[in-house]
């Protein structure tokens, strides 16, 4: 390979980096040298910079990005293209009820219709948070817990469903730590700088976003305090990230008789009924010693300690969907203070994700319909 086809190929690995501040003319094998090499930097102190210098300069990652490349402008197509499916289907009054057009559209225009969310604020919560409100025991709490688990929010545990790391030809229920509203256990214990700041910001977050529920500020910075405690136990008994790249270790089947054992708080055929799970017989437990914390602290915190608990667990997990004071003040912690993204993304990009999470499949066939003809598919 001479030097020429080696800097190019460089090239075609670097580019995954950044975004054009507009259309380019196409880069070719001719004109590389030209579109991406600073000729300015030394090729034997610093190659990469060498190599994509002047691209990367002319390449800035939009604030509202954490990162940029060729597979990121290759999405943008496809959002462009699922944007005006979802705007055609919304448009179509006369669509069959019960089709894909039809869900698509009205998941599109509800997410869309700012003026109704905004009007809503915390509204849509407010059956959840009123059975929050009326939990009286620790059965109550533990009941409202599986509950949660059926609307996409995770209080106390992960709870996921996915193939058996042993026996691919079946699926199993997952138990996982978690129950931590920052990212690892780490985020809790860490004392470097910037981790004491998203700590304490942290707190500040979550007596925010109580306030905004219209809690007193005072009773809020207690609520925040309450849960950054229960969570920092949690975080304590969860295991570090180098600890988790061990599939063996993080692998322990049991059967729902043994869980019972290990967290003897919960009812676990109790748990797993109420949240809509039946005939389960064994569950891959990720993390043992986790369920024996999660065991500690239910019987330990006082009900209205875990009522705060599960009020900031649904709050948080959906307080980019309401109105834009609960959204604003997420996206500060977690897209700006978390992560150091500037902006938010553009809405209609973010409720095209709630909808691939939500309906992708029934999404990809409207695609597939729109975007492969007939002699495309009989290739």
């Amino acid at each position: 390979m001479n030097y020429k086809a080696l800097l190019f190929l460089c090239i075609t690995v670097g580019i995954f980096s950044c975004k054009p501040k507009e259309k380019t003319a196409a880069v070719n094998y001719d004109n590389f040298l030209n579109e991406y090499i600073d000729s300015t930097v030394s090729p034997g102190e610093d190659f990469f910079k060498f190599a994509m210098g002047k691209w990367l300069k002319n390449n800035p990652i939009p604030e509202s990005e954490r990162s940029w490349g060729i597979w990121t402008l290759v999405n943008e197509e496809n959002y462009s293209r699922i944007r005006k499916i979802n705007e055609e289907a919304a448009a179509n009054t006369k669509a069959k009820k019960g089709s894909n057009e039809q869900k698509i559209g009205d998941f599109w225009f509800t997410g869309m219709d700012t003026v109704t969310i905004e009007k809503q604020g915390i509204t849509p919560l407010k059956p959840e948070l009123d059975k929050i409100a009326a939990i009286s025991d620790p059965q109550g709490v533990i009941k409202m817990a599986s509950y949660l688990h059926t609307m996409q929010v995770q209080p106390l545990f992960g709870n996921y469903i996915f193939q058996d790391e042993k026996n691919s030809s079946k699926f199993r229920l997952h138990f996982y730590q978690g129950g931590i509203g920052l990212p690892d256990r780490d985020y809790y214990f860490d004392k470097d700088e910037r981790t004491v700041t998203i700590r304490n910001e942290y707190v500040k977050h979550i007596s925010k976003m109580f306030q905004l529920t219209g809690i007193d500020a005072a009773t809020a910075d207690t609520y925040a305090q309450t849960i950054m405690k229960m969570e920092t136990d949690f975080a304590g008994a969860s295991r570090k990230l180098a600890d988790l790249r061990d599939p063996y270790a993080n692998y322990n089947s049991m059967a729902v008789a043994d869980v019972n054992k290990l967290c003897p708080a919960i009812n676990w055929e109790s748990f797993l009924a109420d949240a809509g799970i039946k005939n389960i017989d064994t569950i891959i437990v990720g993390q043992p010693e986790f369920f024996k914390q999660l065991n500690t602290s239910l019987t330990k915190e006082s009900v209205d300690n875990w009522k705060i608990y599960l009020q900031w667990n649904l709050i948080n997990a959906y307080a980019d969907r309401l109105s834009s004071d609960f959204d604003k003040e997420h996206f500060h912690f977690y897209g700006t203070i978390l992560n150091g993204t500037k902006e938010q993304r553009a809405r209609w990009k973010r409720v095209l994700d709630a909808e691939e999470d939500a309906m992708g499949f029934l999404l990809g066939q409207l695609y597939v319909e729109a975007y492969y003809p007939p002699e495309a598919k009989a290739l």
